[in-house]
C-alpha cells in the first residue's frame, strides 16, 4: 500500500506537486490497477510512456553541453547506459521509489517493489508526471539532481579518463565531497613489494586493490569502488 508520507517523498524527489493525484497516478502499478477498478484506480503507463520522451531529451541536452567533445556515437553510448534499466532502478532505490509503489496482491508477494524492470517505469512515471505538472524544466532539474553523477561516470568512461579520476569526479558529483585512499599494508621483499590500499568514503571502505607501486593499488581500489557503485 502507498505510504501516507508523500510529502517527505516529494522532498526526497526534489519537486512537490500542485497535483498531487499525478504523483500518485504515476505510483500506481497496474496489477493495482486492475485489482481496484471500482475506485477509477489508473496506472503509470501512460505517464511512463511520456517520461520515458522527457528523460531522453534532458539526458541528451545535459551530454551535449557538458561533454563537448564526444563524437555522435559516444554521446548515443552514454545516453543508452543511463536510461537504461539498471541505470533508472538505482535511481529509484536511492530516492526510494520502491516503498511507495502501489501494487496488486500477486506482484506484491512476488516482490515486485524490488523488480528493476518495474522501478525503473516508476522512474519514468514519476518524471512523465513531473512534466505535466511544472513542466519541461522542473522535469530537466529533476533527471540532473538525480542522475548527475551516473552521467557524468557514464561520459568520464568513454573519454578515458583513469580510475582515480573517474571515483573522485563521480563522489563530488552525487555527494560533493571526495573519497581517501589508505594504505593498509605491503607485502613481500623489497624488490617484489605488494602494496594494499584501501578507498574510503566517509570512513567507511568502498573499495580495496593491491599492486606492485602504490598508484597500481590504488587504482585498482578505485575501479572496485565504481564497480560497487554502479550496482548500487
Amino acid at each position: 500500500m502507498i505510504s501516507d508520507n508523500l510529502e517527505g517523498f516529494q522532498q526526497r524527489l526534489g519537486y512537490v506537486f500542485r497535483d498531487e493525484g499525478l504523483l500518485v497516478k504515476a505510483l500506481t502499478h497496474k496489477s493495482y490497477a486492475n485489482e481496484h477498478r471500482e475506485e477509477g484506480a489508473m496506472d503509470n503507463e501512460r505517464l511512463e510512456f511520456l517520461g520515458d520522451a522527457v528523460l531522453d531529451l534532458a539526458v541528451s541536452q545535459i551530454i551535449f553541453h557538458r561533454q563537448p567533445r564526444l563524437a555522435e556515437g559516444e554521446m548515443t553510448r552514454v545516453r543508452a547506459e543511463v536510461v537504461s534499466e539498471r541505470s533508472l532502478a538505482a535511481v529509484a532505490r536511492r530516492l526510494g521509489i520502491g516503498e511507495h509503489i502501489r501494487l496488486g496482491r500477486g506482484e506484491e508477494l512476488t516482490g515486485g517493489r524490488e523488480k528493476d524492470s518495474l522501478l525503473a517505469d516508476a522512474v519514468e512515471a514519476v518524471l512523465g508526471a513531473i512534466f505535466l505538472d511544472g513542466g519541461f524544466d522542473h522535469a530537466d532539474r529533476a533527471v540532473r539532481r538525480w542522475m548527475a553523477g551516473q552521467i557524468l561516470e557514464a561520459s568520464k568512461e568513454k573519454s578515458g579518463l583513469d580510475a582515480k579520476t573517474r571515483l573522485q569526479e563521480l563522489l563530488q558529483a552525487r555527494e560533493g565531497r571526495l573519497p581517501r585512499y589508505v594504505l593498509k599494508g605491503t607485502e613481500g621483499p623489497d624488490h617484489a613489494r605488494l602494496y594494499h590500499v584501501e578507498v574510503q568514503f566517509d570512513g567507511e571502505p568502498i573499495g580495496e586493490g593491491r599492486g606492485r607501486t602504490k598508484k597500481q593499488a590504488e587504482q585498482r581500489a578505485a575501479r572496485q569502488a565504481l564497480e560497487k557503485l554502479a550496482d548500487a
